[in-house]
């Protein structure tokens, strides 16, 4: 699995025009699922986004987490992460899982974040979202499991 978290003061999602996720200071975690990911995965990409040191301490030293910070969270599922674009001028995406597999792996990915966040809002899998944010720092990491 594949997480492109960035550090936001604010970021949202809209569908068709209408809002359906939107934070405060927090994480935006764009997500994909590879074909071969498992079980683990899922575990182990929320424990990376909830605690991975990206806010910064008294000395102004990235130290902090999410849940050290008591912040918002974002997810976004966006299989184009998966993408091969080693060659050519067209991306493949034989690595990407397949849908009905990625959204069962994004759904429990939601669903473990929230076990240990208050807020956790999501885009739409499978939809045309509209994605604004602004990127603190900017801060960008890309995790995988």
């Amino acid at each position: 699995m594949i997480a492109l978290i960035q550090r936001v003061s604010s970021a949202s999602v809209s569908v068709d025009g209408e809002s359906i996720g939107k934070i405060g200071r927090g994480l935006l975690a764009l997500v994909a699922v590879h074909r071969d990911d498992g079980e683990p995965d899922i575990a182990r990409l929320a424990e990376r986004i909830l605690t991975y040191r990206v806010f910064p301490d008294a000395e102004d030293r990235m130290n902090r987490s999410l849940v050290d910070e008591d912040c918002d969270l974002l997810l976004v599922p966006q299989f184009t992460l998966a993408a091969d674009t080693k060659k050519g001028a067209r991306a493949s995406f034989t690595r990407a899982a397949p849908p009905e597999m990625g959204e069962d792996y994004f759904n429990r990915l939601v669903d473990a974040c929230r076990e240990r966040l208050e807020t956790v809002e999501t885009g739409r899998f499978g939809a045309n979202m509209q994605v604004t944010l602004t990127n603190d720092g900017p801060v960008t990491f890309w995790l995988e499991t």
